[in-house]
Parts: structure tokens; sequence; C-alpha cells
């Protein structure tokens, strides 16, 4: 080390010219170190318990008294100086190595990188999303309810018959015991009954959710599935008014698509009407046209959405409404069989399996 003390500094008399002297060495020392390892040898060698300075120190009790004082003062200030020198250095040299480690370390943060797996928000509550905005969008509001339901609520209010086959265990799951009449909804209209028995009327209602039916588990069936439905009832309302709010939605949802809707019937609606989608991928081209099958629409030029109607008077006097004044409509389509008209998804049992690949594969074509 430049500037190091010899052992012979230790004998020399301890004077004033002396004290400057090591003082002069010590702070160049200090300047001379380039890194705290540096350093810390020229602390140990120019402040450590063996350092001149520190023997000078040591020195001052085996003076005469009258000088004591006079060098004491003198060796103190200088072992000052070069702990102020030391600590300044120390602190030049941490910022310096700092800087250093910190441009050696640094990340191009704007550069493509993955450090975790990413997953994906699932294609079913992507839908469910969009499809709620819709709604949301026109002044209607998102109601939801209980999934384990009254049998009254989910079967009798919405005037299916007690023999009807959709009460069968066959195709419900109740909740045991059965005679509690409670079971696992079949429907999400049950909410649309309860928004009629809990709000004030005009009632607009979306509600999307899962629903339960005791169906067997393949390519095209799920015993747990979505739906979405929608409630209005208002005075006036006509089936003009549900075909215009579903040309909307399917407009919304499919781009500049067809729509018919095909004479059915549901107990809770009256009339009642099973509404269509011109198949997307054909546009009505397979139809009759061996040498260009569909397999989305079967070539038959159309895709089944979903069930609607006007709100059957039975339904609406079960809700306490006076039927002379209100109507209402009321549609119903699955969520999850959208999302595969949407994407050409070929099997339901992919969106239950949990393998986070099928969201990411659907992620561009599900919103």
């Amino acid at each position: 080390m430049t500037g190091s003390p010899t052992s012979s500094d230790a004998a020399r008399p301890v004077d004033e010219a002396r004290i400057a002297e090591l003082v002069d060495a010590a702070l160049a020392a200090i300047a001379a170190a380039g890194t705290t390892a540096e350093l810390k040898q020229a602390r140990v060698a120019h402040a450590g318990d063996k350092s001149p300075l520190a023997l000078a120190n040591r020195a001052i009790g085996s003076m005469p008294p009258d000088q004591r004082k006079a060098v004491g003062r003198v060796v103190g200030q200088a072992r000052g100086r070069v702990n102020q020198g030391l600590a300044a250095r120390q602190a030049e040299l941490e910022a310096a190595e700092l800087e250093a480690t910190l441009l050696a370390e640094r990340a191009d943060v704007t550069l493509p990188v993955e450090l975790h797996p990413v997953g994906a928000m699932h294609p079913i509550t992507a839908l469910i999303d969009d499809m709620c905005d819709v709604f949301v969008a026109m002044g209607w509001e998102v109601a939801e309810g209980p999934e384990v339901e009254a049998e009254w609520l989910n079967f009798d209010a919405l005037n299916f018959t007690p023999d009807h086959p959709a009460r069968f265990l066959s195709d419900t799951l109740f909740v045991e015991p059965v005679d509690h009449h409670k079971l696992l909804r079949t429907q999400t209209s049950p909410v649309q009954m309860r928004a009629m028995l809990s709000r004030e009327l005009p009632v607009y209602v979306v509600s999307p959710g899962k629903v339960y039916r005791a169906d067997e588990y393949d390519a095209t069936h799920l015993p747990v599935f979505h739906q979405l439905e929608g409630l209005a009832v208002d005075k006036g309302i006509t089936m003009g008014h549900l075909k215009g709010t579903l040309d909307h939605l399917a407009r919304s949802m499919f781009g500049d698509v067809r729509t018919r809707l095909r004479p059915h019937y549901f107990p809770f609606t009256e009339p009642s009407a099973e509404m269509d989608l011109e198949c997307f991928v054909c546009h009505g081209e397979s139809v009759g046209n061996p040498d260009r099958p569909c397999r989305t629409c079967r070539s038959e030029g159309w895709i089944e959405w979903g069930g609607c109607g006007v709100v059957n008077p039975r339904v609406l006097r079960a809700a306490g409404i006076d039927t002379s004044v209100y109507s209402g409509f009321a549609f119903g389509m699955g969520v999850d069989r959208t999302v595969m008209f949407r994407n050409n998804a070929p099997d339901l049992r992919d969106f239950v399996e949990g393998d986070v690949r099928f969201p990411r594969s659907l992620q561009g074509g599900a919103r």
C-alpha cells in the first residue's frame, strides 16, 4: 500500500512535525485506495490499534505532565482528520461500486420476456362479460341468484305443470331429502322470477350463471353449463321489442349476421320461439350443396342459438303483476355453445378440463 507506515515510525519522537507526517501519509494512502477492500487496509494501517497515530496516542501517558495537553491536542486533531478522510473516501467508493454494480446488472425492461407462465381468462367468463356489457350499455341490470333453488321458483312459478318431464329425476338434480323441494337450478329463469318479486316495475334484467342438468358428460353435453337469460317487463312490450333486442345482441357477438325466429313451445312464454343464427361459416351456401358441406351448421344454413318469447301471463300473475297493464319478453341461450360457435371449439369437455392451453388458444377469439 502506497504511503503505509513502517515499524520504525513508532520509534520516532512524538512531536507536531512527526504527527503531521503521519497524517499526510494516512491521507495519501486513503486517497490512493481504489476499492473498499484497499480502503480497509489503509484504515488498519493508519487508524488501527497498532497504527503510528494510535501508538503516539498511547505514548502521551509516558510524557511529562506539562507536555501531555499540547501533544494530546495535536494527536487528537490528527486522528480526527484521518477518520474524516476515511469516512469521505468510504462514501465515495461505496457510491462508485454501487453504480458499477447497477450498470453491470441492469436489464433492458423493454425486451419481451416471460418470467412466469401467463394464464388467461376463461373463454366462458370472457363471453359472459361481453354479453352483459351489451345489456348494461342499453340500461339493463345484471342480476344473480342462488344455484340451489326452491322448486317453486324453478318450476311452479314458471308455469311448469307437476307432471312436466323436466321435473323428473332423470333431468333434474334434487338436493336430498327430495321432499324439501330444493334442487340445483336447471335454468337461470328463477333469477327472473326473483327480480319480478323484489323490484319495482319496469324490470330490465339479464341473469348469467351456472345451471345443472342430469346430462351425460360428452363432447356436446355437460352436467354443469352456463346460461344467460334476459327479462323485460314494461308497459306495451311486444314480440317486436324481443326481436330487436336479440338482433342487437347477435350483431354485437357475431358481427353482421342474419337471424330468424321459429315457432316453439315453452311453459313460461306464449307465444314462444327458437332463435336461429345464419351460419357464419358457410352463410347458407352449404344447403343442398354436397360439394361444400359445413360441419358447423350440418349444412342446414342456420344454427340454433336459444329460446325466447313473450312472458306467459300466468308467470306475471305468479309474481303479482297486473297483466292488463304490463307485458314482457324473455330469452335465454347457452353461453358454452356460443363460445363453441364463435371459436369452432369441437369438444365441450375442453371447457372444464382445466388445461390452461385451451383458454390461451381461444384468447384472441373469445373477446
